[in-house]
């Protein structure tokens, strides 16, 4: 059970995924097939502006999600200029401090993801009519994974292997 608890995240990033791609593919066929199709048939066109709401709100719980995702799996881009010359214990510090960095990052994103949901509960996208909260709880979201994912980093690093290319 604690293993698929741990797992929500990769599987929350996944359906996104595979929702966002249908979600191009429906908006592509709307676009470039159904328009030329209803203008022949002369009726009226097929409204399509759903599809960018829907993209633009997968597209920021992906990114959100998947940075937390990034920084728990360590697949994030670092590069070590200096840092591999430094003792084991040195290079530990360093990369504890980098992650106590990146919990303070998420901290703020999750501070001003909860400012901005409360700011615009009351808001609702043109097209769906979503409430906007539901957009910035992805910035509430992904502060605190970070947060999260980021303290795990610092009170239990994973091994750091010697002839891992980062």
């Amino acid at each position: 059970m604690a293993r698929f608890i741990v797992n929500i995240p990769k599987i929350v990033v996944a359906l996104l995924l595979v929702a966002a791609i249908v979600n191009l593919l429906i908006g592509v066929f709307l676009r470039y097939v159904m328009v030329e199709v209803t203008d022949w048939l002369d009726v009226d066109p097929i409204r399509f502006t759903w599809v960018e709401e829907v993209g633009e709100m997968m597209l920021a719980w992906l990114t959100l999600i998947g940075a937390a995702i990034g920084v728990r799996e360590r697949s994030h881009f670092t590069l070590h200029v200096l840092t591999h010359r430094f003792s084991p214990g040195t290079q530990s510090l360093i990369e504890r401090g980098h992650h106590v960095l990146i919990a303070i990052l998420g901290g703020i994103a999750a501070w001003y993801g909860w400012k901005l949901c409360l700011l615009n509960r009351t808001l609702a996208t043109p097209g769906l009519e979503i409430n906007l909260a539901v957009l910035y709880a992805s910035c509430l979201v992904g502060g605190i994974l970070l947060v999260i994912y980021a303290l795990s980093m610092i009170v239990a690093p994973p091994p750091v292997d010697p002839d891992a290319v980062h």
